[in-house]
């Protein structure tokens, strides 16, 4: 089967960074899904996963941590797929990746797409939606139907893939949005999400905050630079509010005051915790995109699509990570067809 992927870990202007290759259909287990992937998005992990470094692969590596494509085998253990089935998944990260023809993949990761969107719409959700559904709904503690009423939330870097999705989910929960973003694109994005304000994360935040009519706020979601907005969440957050956390910080954080005064909940997520450790809840992944898939063809969510290249092949990975890479992407970037 055709194949992306790397051997050395280099610049992604390098054009041995990725490559196309040729490699064995993958077995399944019991438990696993053979999907026909037919489009994939790429995500910040991938580039971080690939950034130079002083390693060598003897076999290729595949990447790849979000897909949409048909069924192609099932396991012996598999309940509620079947072969020609069209499904959606982020994966596992301890897995070969999506960037191929053919991926196996346990199907408790796994749903059936949203018919509403097309395979190449779809592949820009997986990762994205479980990390923003994780961390509003089960890392911190709000309901996904009511759990935001009467609150009010901050999301830094509202116009990147997770901000995309977390903005609708969180205003679909009842929370008052406001989404940050620096450029008029990414603005205008973000209010297309459904915020109710957007304010300028290059610039103070509390300044524009008080100008908005908030003291304080009741919940973040940092999804950008853990360390530099750390101090000044501290000081906006309630008594008892909450910060939710994807990215590792780079530098040691004070959790004490004034977090520990105000008691307020540091929570982090990390999508793919999940399928790594298999634990006992790990169908709830695919639950999560079930769900997902649902509101979708509610019309209570929409897509986070924005831009696409074609065919899947090493030269357009390159340019995907690339434009990743380059901190300007709106939304979700897609590859599709072989």
């Amino acid at each position: 089967m055709k194949a992306v992927a790397l051997t050395h870990y280099l610049p992604i202007d390098d054009p041995q960074s990725l490559i196309d290759v040729d490699l064995p259909t993958p077995q399944i287990g019991p438990q696993d899904l053979l999907v026909r992937v037919q489009a994939v998005s790429v995500n910040p992990v991938d580039t971080k996963i690939r950034a130079p470094k002083p390693q060598v692969e003897l076999q290729p590596r595949v990447l790849g941590y979000d897909a949409a494509g048909t069924v192609e085998a099932v396991g012996d253990e598999v309940v509620g797929f079947k072969v020609g089935e069209e499904v959606y998944y982020a994966g596992d990260i301890t897995r070969a990746g999506s960037n191929a023809q053919y991926q196996a993949v346990d199907a408790r990761l796994v749903a059936h797409r949203p018919r509403r969107l097309d395979l190449a719409a779809t592949a820009a959700l997986p990762l994205t939606a479980i990390t923003a559904w994780e961390l509003l709904f089960e890392r911190m503690p709000y309901n996904c139907e009511n759990g935001g009423e009467g609150k009010s939330i901050l999301i830094i870097a509202g116009a990147g893939g997770v901000g995309s999705i977390a903005i609708q989910l969180a205003r679909r929960a009842g929370f008052t949005v406001i989404a940050t973003a620096s450029r008029p694109e990414t603005q205008a994005w973000c209010r297309a999400m459904g915020a109710q304000h957007v304010i300028d994360h290059r610039q103070p935040l509390t300044p524009q905050l008080t100008a908005l009519g908030f003291a304080q706020i009741d919940a973040a979601l940092n999804l950008a630079d853990t360390v530099h907005y750390w101090e000044e969440l501290g000081q906006l957050l309630a008594p008892q509010g909450h910060v939710g956390l994807i990215v590792e910080p780079d530098s040691p954080l004070l959790i004490g005051d004034p977090y520990k005064a105000k008691c307020i909940g540091i929570h982090w997520e990390m999508m793919f915790a999940r399928p790594r450790y298999k634990t006992p809840d790990m169908a709830e992944q695919g639950r999560i995109l079930a769900r997902v898939a649902a509101l979708i063809d509610e019309g209570e969510l929409r897509g986070i699509e924005r831009e696409s290249l074609s065919p899947i092949n090493a030269q357009n990975m390159r340019e995907a990570h690339r434009r990743l890479e380059s901190g300007s992407t709106i939304g979700k970037l897609v590859v599709s067809g072989w």
